[in-house]
This record gives C-alpha cells, structure tokens and sequence, in this order.
C-alpha cells in the first residue's frame, strides 16, 4: 500500500483527492492539511508518508519552502508538486526543492493515480504542459556546450539531480553505494565550478552540460 499524504488549502479538492485515494485498492491517504505548517506538526517517523501531493500556493510556508524543509528532514519522501502555476521559474525551484514530480490541478484522477505510482517505483512525473515548457526552456536558444568533461557515470548522476531524486535513489538506479554518490557530486560541482544542487540543475536545464 502506498501512503499518500495531500497538503492543499481547497478544501474541495484536498477532500475530493482524499477520497478517491482511499477508494483505491493499492493506495490510502491517512493525512489531508491545508497548510505546511499543520501538515509538520503531525509529521513524525511513524507517520512520514511515501508520497506528498503539495500545493505551492499556500497560506503560511510556500509548497516550494516546505518541499526543501521536508525533504532535508526525510529525504526519501517523493514530492509531487500540484499547482495552477507552469511558469518555469516555479517548475525550476520546485525541482531544485527536490520535487519528483509537477502536475497541473486540472489533472484527473486516474492521472493522479498513475503519478503516483510512477513516483513511488523511482520514477519521476510532469503535466505534458509542463514537459513542454521544460523542453522548450531546454532547447530554445541552446548553444552548444563546451565539453564539461563529465564521465558517463556522472552525466547519469546529473540526471537523477534534475529528475529529483534523492541521493539514495540515485545510488539503487547507478548500483552504487550513497557515498560514492556524494564523491561524484563533489567532482561534479568542481568541474562545472559551482557549489550546490541548484546550480547542476540550472546549468543542466539550460543546456551548459
């Protein structure tokens, strides 16, 4: 069984969402809140789901501060941003916050469900408007990269940064131990010159890699 949790400010989409997961055979959505805050004070280890559905418009903490914070705290929690918003400076901090996925709320139900599922087995999931929009930021105006001298393995590594994964993920989809996984980042972030995840994802995202 999959645990969900949904952290929404509608009421009637929180409820309708918290519903429909509940009637599912492989999923259930214990805990529903209408803001990071009250989503936190209830967050504990034996209460940390598998998958979050978060708003990013929300009263109080934003979704985008509240995926950071969440996933500094359990890394290994996926993060499935669910918004109104498709600017490409909300899809880039998102991903840059560790969100494994970006849907628009005008996705159905079965989508959702499907997300989901894709999500949990270490996948990672857009709204097609929203893979657009990346792949247009990707491709418009792209200058050729100078050669970044990056190895396969760490090219692959890169990858799994922008995709948002954990580094634990990175580590089970690589066949690689987390610390080796850490000493790739750190040769990756002295040969492109930069001095975190955001920067990599930037530089990846608009084709510097």
């Amino acid at each position: 069984m999959i645990n969900v949790a949904i952290i929404e400010d509608d009421d009637v989409v929180r409820e309708g969402i918290q519903n429909y997961l509940n009637s599912l055979d492989n999923m259930f959505c214990p805990t529903a809140k209408s803001s990071v805050e009250l989503f936190l004070a209830v967050l504990n280890d034996e209460t940390v789901p598998d998958v979050i559905l978060m708003d990013i418009g929300l009263p109080g903490m934003s979704g985008i501060s509240g995926t950071k914070l969440i996933n500094e705290q359990y890394p290994d929690v996926n993060i499935i941003m669910f918004t109104v918003y498709y600017d490409f400076h909300r899809i880039f901090e998102s991903l840059c916050a560790g969100a494994s996925g970006y849907l628009l709320k005008n996705t159905s139900f079965p989508e959702i469900k499907q997300s989901i599922e894709i999500i949990h087995s270490g996948g990672s999931m857009m709204s097609p408007q929203i893979a657009r929009k990346v792949m247009n930021h990707f491709y418009t105006g792209r200058k050729k990269p100078e050669d970044s001298a990056l190895t396969d393995k760490e090219r692959e590594i890169v990858m799994g940064l922008v995709d948002g994964l954990s580094y634990k993920m990175i580590a089970d989809h690589t066949c690689i131990s987390i610390e080796t996984v850490r000493t790739h980042i750190k040769n990756i972030y002295k040969k492109l010159h930069v001095h975190s995840k955001a920067e990599v994802i930037k530089k990846s995202l608009s084709g510097e890699i």
